[in-house]
């Protein structure tokens, strides 16, 4: 009695490390002594690398003030906990959006319904407008503009003879009434707002069999209710497609907020070297980072190479081609897609309008954005990421409605920038900041050779989830895994996925939603589903909330442990225990 420990605290300390996380929190409730050892700091290094199985290599995340704290960050605001399923869809529920502030949301199905709900803390519908008076098929993707006064919704629309394109409806938040539809060809370019008023949308037009131009279009919001005088419409891109590929999937970057990141994800490799290829590529297929100068083609032994000459304009070597083809020179004979694919690469060759010059040396108080979308060079099925500038005075509908000047013989735009990702891109998504790209995709076979447009090929079950650095176009960290999808590569859909400043989630294939750490590049949690997991949105202000859309057709509300704890609290409890963040868990 009155005596001094009975054991020193690097004793205890040795001891407590033979613990779990849950035991060490209950030994510190015996005494002073113990709870004292319990909260040492080396002590919850140890637990926390061990319990997330993270490499020791990987630095504590720069906003942590202590190990323990950083252990109860990751136990108890991921949000896994399911407060409230939504069945108000009688079909799939394809995608999810919150608006900018957070109080309300958008849900797009198959049910060819677009429903708003307010997220309150308990959510409820506050508006669902049916698309299919206007021969819609379904409702596929929406998106609140910055001010979060108007909704744009993506759609496939039913034409003549039941050809199937895209359309987008603007709805206006103030009385849903609907202000304007625009058509969307093909339907998965999905489209995007550019500024409040302003969206992008495409179009297609069929060159070849296999060869194609993709055209991307400023439109106003408002088009029904401008003045005829004014221009409710802008051409901003013309690019050329080969070998069946289009352009899908836009997205707008702003470059304006890359110098304030929430969260830097690399912090040995800053790189800001300008590039000075044409339209650099970076090929995740291969084990070097080397750039080349275009992007990568089939090999095509069989057909002699132009000579790359100065003197040697598109029309000669076009024409010196077909007089090697008259004249027997080249063998053996190509295959009408081969042709179709070489006239086209040597058509534009001189027809396109060089790249933006300087694309990673973006001044951070320019009002630059980047254009994102996928495309292909290969294949039809969606393999590298186009990057396009878009510069301050393209940004309006004002001007020539076939955009800026141009040489007349400059036909296409090129692109600013190519990722190669060497495999099936299924979906897409930015950091809240704007600075990191992530990008779902099912990889191809390593050595995989494509011989046939038409014929892409098999993709892996395992969805691999890039992280790329918009201000270096670089790969970030290793690629995330724990998500699977099942259906073959020709009938392949999006995954849409989400980016909160911490945390990354997707759906997936295998009934499940997942939450992965950004800083750890770690699988927090599993959410379960009873089919499909097609979409999952963060609350932009309140991370520890996460929505989930499945096939099964509900919508299902996520909270973190914590948060649950506070909703559930009828008044405040001083007398809560000092761990009870574990406790609550337990029971």
């Amino acid at each position: 009695a009155g005596g001094g420990p009975l054991l020193p605290d690097s004793v205890l300390y040795e001891i407590f490390l033979y613990l779990d996380h849950v035991d060490v929190l209950s030994v510190g409730l015996v005494c002073q002594q113990w709870h004292a050892v319990a909260r040492d700091e080396f002590l919850w290094k140890e637990l926390f690398y061990r319990y997330y199985r993270i490499s020791r290599e990987v630095p504590r995340h720069p906003a942590a003030v202590s190990w323990y704290d950083e252990f109860q960050r990751l136990y108890d605001t991921i949000p896994c906990v399911e407060v409230q399923a939504l069945r108000e869809h009688n079909d799939q529920v394809l995608h999810l959006s919150f608006s900018h502030s957070g109080c309300l949301f958008a849900s797009c199905s198959k049910d060819c319904t677009v429903k708003v709900w307010s997220n309150e803390l308990d959510i409820s519908l506050q508006h669902s407008s049916n698309m299919r008076p206007y021969n819609w098929s379904y409702t596929q993707f929406s998106q609140f503009n910055s001010d979060d006064s108007l909704l744009l919704v993506s759609g496939v629309f039913v034409g003549p003879h039941n050809s199937s394109s895209g359309e987008i409806a603007v709805i206006s938040m103030e009385n849903f009434t609907l202000l304007s539809r625009v058509r969307n060809k093909p339907y998965d370019v999905f489209g995007c707002w550019l500024n409040e008023t302003n969206l992008i949308s495409g179009n297609l037009h069929r060159i070849g069999r296999i060869t194609s131009c993709s055209v991307l279009w400023l439109n106003n919001a408002f088009q029904g209710i401008e003045s005829e005088n004014v221009n409710v419409v802008k051409r901003l891109f013309k690019i050329q497609n080969l070998n069946a590929s289009t352009i899908r999937t836009v997205m707008v970057a702003d470059c304006s907020r890359y110098d304030s990141p929430d969260l830097l994800l690399d912090y040995e490799e800053q790189l800001a070297a300008s590039s000075t290829s044409t339209c650099p590529v970076f090929d995740l297929g291969s084990d070097s980072e080397e750039e080349e100068a275009k992007p990568k083609q089939t090999p095509e032994p069989a057909v002699q190479e132009l000579p790359d000459d100065g003197g040697v304009t598109a029309e000669d070597g076009l024409q010196q081609f077909f007089d090697d083809i008259m004249e027997g020179r080249v063998r053996p004979a190509m295959t009408e897609t081969e042709l179709e694919t070489k006239v086209a690469e040597l058509f534009v060759r001189n027809r396109t309008k060089p790249p933006e010059l300087n694309l990673l040396s973006t001044d951070s108080n320019s009002k630059t954005k980047y254009l994102i979308f996928t495309t292909g060079c290969l294949t039809y099925s969606p393999h590298q990421i186009g990057i396009k500038r878009i510069l301050p005075h393209q940004m309006t509908t004002a001007g020539p409605v076939l955009g800026e000047e141009r040489r007349s013989d400059e036909f296409f735009d090129s692109l600013d920038h190519v990722i190669d990702i060497h495999g099936h891109i299924i979906g897409m998504g930015l950091s809240p900041d704007h600075r990191y790209l992530y990008v779902n995709s099912r990889a191809w076979p390593r050595d995989c050779v494509i011989s046939d447009p038409m014929q892409p090929p098999p993709i892996a079950e395992e969805i691999d989830l890039h992280v790329f650095d918009l201000k270096t176009m670089k790969e970030v960290k290793r690629a995330l895994r724990a998500h699977r999808a099942y259906t073959p590569n020709e009938e392949c859909f999006f995954i849409f996925l989400d980016v909160s400043r911490d945390f990354v989630a997707s759906g997936a294939e295998d009934r499940h939603g997942y939450i992965w750490d950004r800083h750890y590049n770690i699988c927090l949690a599993k959410l379960q589903h009873d089919n499909v997991v097609n979409s999952v949105a963060f609350s932009p202000v309140e991370q520890e909330l996460l929505l989930t859309a499945s096939d099964d057709t509900t919508i299902k509300v996520w909270r973190s442990p914590r948060a649950v704890r506070i909703q559930q609290a009828r008044k405040p409890r001083p007398r809560k225990l000092l761990f009870s963040w574990l406790m609550n868990q337990k029971s």
